[in-house]
């Protein structure tokens, strides 16, 4: 992947910003040196970025408030696995350096807009 930020075109729509957060997740894993441990975060962060998204598709069709805020305290739960993966990542200085931040700083967000979620359906 190069240096470009993939962040920089706005999506206003969170699933679609799951999306691309997961499919940029994983472009920047395909570019990890091979290592055991490049390779054991490469997949916790292609695992929890993709489950993030795939449980925001799961909350879209719950029946309750209830369902959907628990289907959205997964998606945050996904979403700080992955940040944590990338804080490693980005710890041990591995990975394309403008690429992790990029990626951090869209965790971030994704974060926060899955938090204000759940607080607005309680």
């Amino acid at each position: 992947m190069e240096n470009k930020n993939p962040f920089v075109d706005k999506i206003y729509n969170f699933e679609d910003r799951l999306v691309r957060f997961a499919g940029e997740s994983i472009f920047f894993s395909r570019d990890l040196e091979k290592s055991f441990e490049n390779e054991y975060y490469k997949n916790q962060l292609i695992r929890s970025s993709g489950s993030a998204a795939l449980n925001f598709g799961e909350a879209q069709g719950t029946l309750t408030d209830k369902d959907f805020i628990f289907k959205l305290t997964l998606v945050v739960k996904e979403l700080k696995e992955s940040r944590n993966s990338l804080k490693i990542l980005d710890y041990i200085n591995e990975g394309n350096e403008k690429n992790r931040a990029y990626l951090l700083n869209e965790t971030e967000e994704l974060i926060a807009i899955s938090s204000k979620m759940i607080l607005n359906k309680k």
